[in-house]
């Protein structure tokens, strides 16, 4: 980050961007609480994810309240304004993010007092579960050090992590048509693994938010081509 002349705005900005990494680190946590309640059918785990939901909320209300502050004092140069922008759109994709662990947290929950099937395909959700996980983390680490190569990989993973959604939803529907009981509890997964697969997608948002703060380009809703030919 560049110096500037005031050592007050350089704090301003400092204090900011320890507070995004603090709010990703809590949503970090809600995921990994997420898939040691989804492997381990462990309620304390999910209760955990529930309760740091309201934390999430209140970093989020904080953060937006501090950038609004900074916009309206210092009048950012375009660099500088940049980088507010992109904090603002990492701080609602962490918020969101955030709701969908928790939403995971109780469809576990409600998966497992239904007394569902240990046959199901549990350990792809998990898997793509701990994906999603690791990639809050690696796109936070870009954002922080604005690596768009790093940023970019996170883009990339969320297509594999896209595959991997598909995949599951067609292994899901062919439990559903051998054993019509399964229905009911494969449904419960469905609705689990597009969570999963949201979160995800809030992790590219990220990627693609410290792209641009870092270039300056916007690449949102961009295909891959279109992406390599803005970063030229």
């Amino acid at each position: 980050m560049e110096k500037h002349l005031s050592s007050q705005f350089d704090e301003e900005l400092n204090r900011i961007s320890t507070q995004v990494l603090e709010m990703g680190g809590v949503v970090e946590s809600q995921l990994r609480s997420v898939i040691r309640g989804l492997y381990q059918h462990d309620h304390g785990a999910i209760q955990q994810v529930l309760e740091l939901e309201e934390r999430v909320n209140r970093l989020e209300i904080e953060i937006d309240r501090e950038i609004t502050s900074v916009m309206s004092r210092r009048q950012p140069t375009a660099r500088d304004l940049r980088l507010l922008v992109g904090v603002s759109r990492v701080i609602v994709n962490l918020e969101r993010a955030g709701d969908e662990a928790a939403r995971v947290a109780r469809l576990t929950q409600e998966f497992i007092e239904a007394g569902a099937p240990r046959a199901l395909p549990i350990d792809d959700l998990v898997n793509a579960a701990k994906m999603a996980a690791d990639s809050i983390r690696a796109t936070l680490d870009a954002f922080a050090r604005l690596d768009v190569s790093a940023a970019l990989k996170v883009i990339e993973e969320d297509d594999r992590l896209d595959v991997m959604y598909e995949g599951f939803v067609r292994k899901l529907i062919t439990y559903m048509m051998e054993d019509p009981r399964m229905i009911t509890p494969c449904l419960s997964l469905l609705f689990l693994a597009k969570a999963v697969e949201r979160v995800g997608d809030h992790a590219k948002n990220i990627a693609e938010a410290a792209v641009y703060v870092a270039m300056g380009k916007d690449i949102r809703h961009a295909s891959p081509q279109e992406r390599e030919s803005a970063l030229k």
